[in-house]
């Protein structure tokens, strides 16, 4: 059986992180799976996500995957945790011999496509998930990206993109030709949205809404590259004229308290909602009278399909 080797940097509850398991997942009864991953000590996730992240695994793992963690393998920019992590990817390589080395989000893919050229891997996959060259970071660490991906797709044999836009960025910015960039989006069950439609107003109040509002709904981390404060911002233009709007943020992120700061300061705090880190998205979507997504880069977006499934506009 032909063996895969995926390598990601933060396995946590983000969208390139459980598309990679749901890959990991269905490729395991034709491939040898396993995939090396870093310990997300930067997702801060929560209790909660650490528990679901767990489950995920260990269905995973049941369907023959196996996880190797690295702890050195990290997402900020560390010389000496990338030396590390680099020569621990190699070794483990050198140890399993797989036939292809398939690496996923930018750090990983540097790390794992390198190690994999050293070690003379046959077959090379990279996915980065969206890539990094806009809204990530400042435009030097930008430019340094562009370089590194131009350089690095020399020896990837595919470079997958979620999505046409992101293909078409690829190859007007020089880092690979039309034909290496096949077009695989994330894959997104939508069974979890087939259900009976929930007794909105009831659902709405246990949340803590308002069943008398209309709810602008937002999913994802309250990062500065998903956005929230644009879209804060822009409801109070919203409001002049839907004064019975309610702005609800599901998610957690560095912005949190920011964001309850600029609410505060606007004086619409009565109006913006909290949620925190939830994982009945599929019970809380369907609340939404409208569903805003205002990201500044997005690979492909999973939940504005999740979104579309629970019939969102």
């Amino acid at each position: 059986m032909p063996k895969i080797m995926h390598v990601i940097t933060r396995l946590d509850m983000g969208g390139s992180a459980q598309n990679t398991l749901l890959t990991c997942r269905e490729m395991a009864g034709t491939y040898e799976t396993l995939l090396v991953h870093g310990l997300a000590r930067e997702s801060r996730m929560s209790t909660a996500e650490r528990s679901r992240l767990a489950a995920a695994k260990l269905e995973t793992a049941r369907r023959g995957v196996r996880f190797v963690p690295v702890g050195s393998l990290v997402r900020r920019i560390d010389p000496v945790c990338d030396a590390v992590a680099l020569l621990a990817i190699l070794w483990r390589i050198w140890r399993e011999k797989p036939d292809v080395v398939h690496t996923h989000t930018s750090k990983a893919g540097i790390l794992g496509r390198l190690a994999a050229r050293m070690a003379g891997v046959p077959h090379i996959v990279h996915t980065p998930h969206g890539h990094v060259f806009d809204g990530h970071f400042g435009r030097v660490a930008a430019g340094l990206f562009l370089i590194l991906e131009r350089f690095f797709a020399r020896f990837t044999e595919k470079l997958v993109a979620l999505t046409a836009g992101e293909k078409r960025d690829y190859v007007d910015l020089g880092v690979a030709r039309a034909e290496d960039v096949p077009v695989i989006p994330s894959g997104v069950d939508l069974g979890e949205y087939s259900g009976e439609l929930p007794d909105r107003p009831v659902e709405k109040t246990a949340l803590g809404l308002d069943p008398t509002k209309r709810q602008v709904g937002f999913v994802g981390w309250l990062l500065p590259i998903k956005g929230p404060a644009y879209l804060l911002n822009a409801m109070t233009a919203v409001w002049q004229e839907h004064p019975d709007a309610e702005l609800v943020f599901v998610g957690q992120g560095e912005l949190e308290n920011a964001l309850r700061a600029l609410a505060s300061f606007a004086g619409c705090s009565d109006r913006v909602k909290f949620l925190g880190w939830r994982e009945d998205i599929p019970r809380i979507m369907p609340l939404f009278d409208v569903f805003v997504l205002p990201s500044l880069n997005e690979g492909m977006g999973r939940v504005l399909v999740e979104a579309m499934a629970a019939g969102r506009p």
